[in-house]
Formats: structure tokens, sequence, C-alpha cells
């Protein structure tokens, strides 16, 4: 034994390879960070809201969406429909969502200067600008970081996506980090004893790993140690959990995985529910392919089709079950895109002003919030940065928005950063 502990480089090395095992048997990402300060597993399960968020990447054109302008030529080939609330419109390929619009808080005047889509990324879920010093938490990672998990054995936050450049759990406990799902239809993977172990012989090699690693905890006891324990006990504990079956959508009847639509996103949505109806806090959905710098009408009617199924069929689903009270669920993008048409038949990076939109829980339902201008090129008063957007989020969800947190560097951080709730969103 004394040769497997030998120096304390071999520990630490042999800590970073139990991490690497971890990851690859049960899909977790870990970064470093700073203990969470919840409560212990068996402690009472806290209450609030759970979230939602469904991520645009690549920056949804908000003038083929959610913002249109009709009779203007920056409106290009997509026409306009009507939708429930008197004198608002939607673009066409969102007809479910325009007979929707009533249920629907839509923010037409989001403003930021950063054009770049990783940054923009970045900025949207963590409120902050990337920089190399500290990584931030995602807004993810806040919402359990702050209200706990609802479930003993399911994970607090869920990513339904490829999860490339996501900042995580930033400087906050690893245990709050996004347990990724790579495809919906497909589930959360490698979570199955392997076969040729049995029952006991896994047991027994989870008490060899834990002596072994008993000197490495009497050298490096300390709060990140303890982290990383809880997400081995918690990845072991959901192995055997009947809770597992939350993340099989195949145990939905037909006719409601055809509501939400055949694609990721729509399968990724009808996890979501799945996840938020069993326990878990938080779940964010990622759609990329917006960026449509050439051939925008080509390639807008099915990326828009499929969000208009998928969002349609959750909100109602959501309703259905008594849960949309108590779940904000979210739709963001990086930012918009220019009203200019290029070249190609597409639309260019266009940070200065685009659209975001809210349902359910803490927010007004029917509500219209800001303007772009008449050409859908700037805000036309009361403009929202993207700070602000997220201090609405956290507002509504009954997160402490004013609370200042520490990184440890010591640097004071707020979920949204400067950003302040627009008040006349909240319910």
């Amino acid at each position: 034994m004394s040769r497997l502990i030998a120096s304390a480089d071999d520990r630490i090395a042999r800590r970073t390879l139990l991490g690497s095992a971890a990851k690859a048997a049960f899909g977790l990402t870990l970064l470093d960070g700073v203990p969470a300060g919840r409560a212990a597993a068996d402690a009472p399960v806290p209450t609030g809201a759970n979230v939602i968020y469904l991520m645009m990447r690549g920056a949804m054109s908000h003038l083929d969406t959610f913002d249109p302008k009709p009779g203007r030529e920056e409106q290009g080939e997509t026409r306009v429909i009507a939708t429930t609330l008197p004198g608002v419109s939607f673009g066409e390929h969102l007809p479910r969502l325009a007979g929707l619009a009533d249920r629907l808080t839509i923010i037409r005047s989001l403003t930021t200067e950063t054009g770049a889509h990783e940054q923009g990324t970045y900025l949207l879920r963590t409120s902050y600008p990337e920089l190399a010093s500290v990584r931030h938490p995602s807004l993810g990672s806040w919402v359990v970081h702050v209200l706990g998990k609802r479930s003993r054995d399911l994970p607090g936050y869920v990513l339904v996506g490829n999860g490339n450049e996501h900042p995580g759990c930033g400087f906050l406990d690893p245990a709050v980090t996004p347990v990724p799902v790579a495809d919906p239809r497909r589930g959360l993977e490698n979570i199955r004893r392997p076969e040729y172990l049995s029952p006991a012989n896994f047991e027994r090699r989870l008490a060899l790993a834990d002596r072994i690693d008993r000197d490495f905890r009497g050298h490096y006891a300390g709060p990140q140690i303890a982290a990383y324990d809880r997400m081995y006990a918690d990845a072991v504990r959901l192995m055997g959990s009947g809770d597992l079956a939350a993340f099989d959508i195949s145990r939905e009847d037909a006719p409601t995985r055809e509501k939400y639509g055949t694609s990721r996103l729509g399968q990724g949505c009808l996890l979501a529910r799945r996840l938020v109806e069993s326990g878990v806090r938080c779940v964010e959905v990622e759609s990329a392919g917006w960026d449509m710098h050439r051939d925008l009408w080509d390639e807008l009617p099915e990326k828009a089709g499929e969000l208009d199924a998928a969002l349609a069929a959750l909100l109602a689903d959501l309703e259905s079950r008594g849960l949309l009270a108590s779940t904000l669920v979210v739709l963001g993008t990086e930012f918009g895109r220019s009203p200019k048409i290029n070249e190609n038949g597409g639309r260019d990076h266009h940070p200065a002003v685009f659209s975001g939109v809210l349902a359910g829980a803490g927010v007004k339902a029917g509500l219209v919030y800001g303007a772009s201008d008449a050409a859908g090129r700037t805000p036309d008063g009361d403009a929202v940065s993207v700070a602000d957007f997220n201090a609405t989020i956290a507002a509504a969800c009954g997160f402490p928005w004013q609370q200042e947190f520490l990184a440890p560097n010591g640097r004071p951080f707020r979920i949204g950063n400067a950003g302040k709730p627009i008040a006349a969103v909240l319910a």
C-alpha cells in the first residue's frame, strides 16, 4: 500500500487520475471551485423555483423570430404572423408560439457589446466577460448553489448538449457542475455497473479505493477534497437509483414525443421536463445552428420550426402537469443578427439589439418589454443588458441577486454582476 501513495506528487497524480475516471464513468466534468456551503445530503430539501434554459447558440435572428419588422426591406423573405397579443407579431415559422404569446414575456431590447460567439455565450451564461484570472459560475450552477438540490439521488444541474466552452461551476463547489447529456435520446450514459463485476466485487473495489484514499485525505483535507468525495458518493448512489428512469425519454408515449418534435432540441426539452418533474433543479438545453451568414431563408424554417414545436410543447406540458408555476423557462441567445441582408442571403453578427423570452415562475405573462427601432438596429428605449437579463432571472427565482459571493482570490461577485432586475417583468 505504501508504494501506491509513496509521495505527495504521486498522491496528487492519483487524485487527478481518479477524477478522470469519474468523468469517464459518470459523465461528470470537474472544475476547481470553492465550497458551496449547502446542507448535507440528508438535510431537508430546499424549495424554490426550477429553471429550464434553452440556449440558442449561434445568435438567433430577432427580425425573423420574435421582433419582425413588417413592411420594411430589412424583414427580407420572412413573412409576419399575428399573435394572441394585440398588435404583436412573430415571424411566420413560430405559429405555435404565436398562439401562446399571452403566456410569454418577450424582451425586445436586449443589447451587448460582445459580437463574438464564444465571448458572447460566456457572458450570457455568467453575466461576466471572460477573463484569464478567474472562471465565473454559469447561471445553472448559481441556481443549485443558492437553492440546493431537490433530489437526493439526481444531480441538481443537467446540461443537454455538447458542453463545449461551458464555464461549468466556475469558482464554486464542483458539486454544482452540470452533468452533461450529449444526446437526449441516449440519456445519461456510462452509469451502469460493468457486467464483468458482481455487486460484491464492485463494493470491494469501492472499499479498496476508499482505504487507499485515506492517506491522501489526511495530508490534503479540505473543502475541495470533501466536495470530490461527495461527488463520488453521489455518482455511486445514482448508479443504483430508480430515479435514473428520469433520463429515459423512451418511457414517454409516442404522441408526447412527437408533440415535442424529433429534433435534438425537441427531445432535449422533453428530457428537461422529465428531469424537472423528477427533482432536477436546473436543466440547460443547447440548440446550435443559428449562425446564418448565408442562405438564411433556406436554413431558418427548419431551425425556427424545431424551436416552435419544442418550446410550445414544453410550456403546455409543464402547465398541464402543474409545473409551470414553479419553473422559469428562459430562451436566450448570445446576440442578434443584422437588419441588413448580406450578399450571401444571410445576416451577420449584430450585438446592438436582440430578443429573449421568459415564461412561468416569477414573471408576468403576455408582456412585451422594450423595443428595437423601426429597422431592428438599436434599442428604442428600455435597453436591457445581459447582466440585467440574468439579474431578472435571479429575482424571478428568488435568488439573492444583490448578495456578493467571494471567489478564491477574494474578489466579490454577484449572480447578475452589476445588473438590475426589470421590475416591470417580475410578477
